[in-house]
């Protein structure tokens, strides 16, 4: 299964308009709740460098994009409905948006920096509603549905552990094995909240959700998008301090510059990266006035402020809760070639540990099924099934298949 991150929050914080500045689709924006009714799915894009510049080659990037030795590595993202309160319960569309979330290995949860929208996603005055409470009201919409899941037949599920044997961590990643639970999530929170693991039927509901809550931030790690920075009052901004002394990452954030960025690039207006700090305009005499103004507030308010529009880093920060690595397979380690002649054509993310022989059922099950050996491109060394893989590695797969 890909790797899938979802972008989630509650209605009309500007999820779309993320999700439209981060990928190649298409989501409906408009400025009420529920726009987003089926999951939007995409692709975001990290930025990597290339091995093309260390070799002196021009790739042909196959599943991935290269922009001037930078390689964009493409990796799925889902933009899901609006969230709002007591959704565990299947209030609003509550049920639907638990049910995309499934599959998502990590979150990026955009939030209103402004405060311009309140508990249920309707508009209000700037200022007017703490951005903080998002963050809390999520985080216990997630736990009660997960608990919600833990909890139906716990008394079977207690009784499996006790009298037959079974341990509780195995039982419980067998139940939550659809949510991308593993069997070591459990067994960590078990350990670090020092609970009876041979005695569940003891287990509280209190001790429960503190085990959900525990669960959740290791198998479905979380950043905070606080969006719309440039419209936000200055004391609302710092309240991104209050959740970074609390562990959390956050990043500011406007994906409403980052689109109309994005799509002048598209058009050729002007010259800019993702994550890139400034752009350079290519045809002034293309642009209107009021479009030459808005740039220079994006340039002003956002990029100058900031230091880019945050979408980029989020996307970035997000790969890195994952501890992902990217390497590139290749047929031929001498011309760094597939069996096509496409210069270094794939980039593959790997979880940091990954070997030689994992990378070849990525690519492949047949040539997982068959390995022989892998070669290291830059070394031309032989290296065995269980050689732990770098960041940017290139590397030749072996196999009789």
């Amino acid at each position: 299964m890909s790797m899938q991150i979802g972008i989630v929050g509650k209605p009309n914080v500007g999820k779309s308009t993320f999700f439209n500045a981060a990928t190649d689709a298409h989501a409906e924006i408009a400025n009420y709740p529920f726009t987003t009714i089926d999951a939007n799915r995409g692709v975001m894009y990290v930025s990597k460098p290339c091995p093309c510049k260390e070799f002196n080659v021009k790739c042909t990037p196959h599943n991935s994009k290269c922009i001037n030795g930078t390689r964009f590595v493409p990796i799925e993202a889902i933009d899901v409905a609006g969230l709002v309160p007591d959704a565990f319960k299947g209030r609003g569309l509550g049920n639907k948006f638990l049910d995309d979330l499934r599959q998502a290995h990590a979150l990026i949860h955009i939030v209103d920096s402004s405060g311009s929208t309140d508990a249920e996603g309707n508009p209000c005055n700037v200022g007017s509603y703490d951005p903080l409470n998002d963050v809390d009201f999520l985080e216990k919409e997630i736990n009660y549905w997960m608990m919600g899941i833990i909890k139906k037949g716990w008394e079977t599920v207690a009784r499996q552990s006790e009298v037959e044997g079974k341990k509780i961590e195995s039982v419980l990643g067998e139940k939550l094995t659809g949510l991308g639970v593993r069997e070591d999530h459990i067994c960590n929170a078990i350990k670090n909240l020092q609970m009876d693991s041979k005695k569940p039927s003891s287990w509280t509901d209190d001790e429960l959700l503190k085990l959900t809550d525990f669960v959740r931030k290791i198998s479905k790690p979380m950043l905070i998008a606080f969006n719309k920075c440039d419209k936000a009052p200055e004391n609302f901004l710092s309240k991104s301090e209050n959740l970074n002394k609390k562990d959390y990452f956050v990043v500011m954030c406007s994906a409403e510059s980052e689109l109309a960025l994005s799509n002048a690039a598209k058009k050729n207006l002007i010259e800019y990266k993702p994550g890139n700090n400034d752009f350079n305009i290519l045809n002034e005499s293309e642009l209107n006035e009021k479009q030459l103004k808005a740039l220079e507030f994006i340039r002003s308010n956002v990029l100058k402020k900031f230091g880019s529009t945050g979408v980029q880093d989020c996307i970035e920060k997000a790969v890195e809760m994952l501890d992902l690595i990217v390497v590139y397979p290749v047929e031929d380690e001498t011309h760094l070639t597939d069996k096509e002649g496409r210069i270094l054509p794939d980039a593959h993310f790997m979880k940091r540990g990954s070997n030689a022989k994992d990378l070849a059922y990525k690519v492949h099950t047949d040539l997982g099924d068959h390995f022989i050996r892998a070669i290291d491109a830059r070394t031309h060394r032989v290296i065995g099934a269980d050689h732990e893989l770098k960041d940017g590695d290139v590397i030749r797969i072996v196999s009789d298949a």
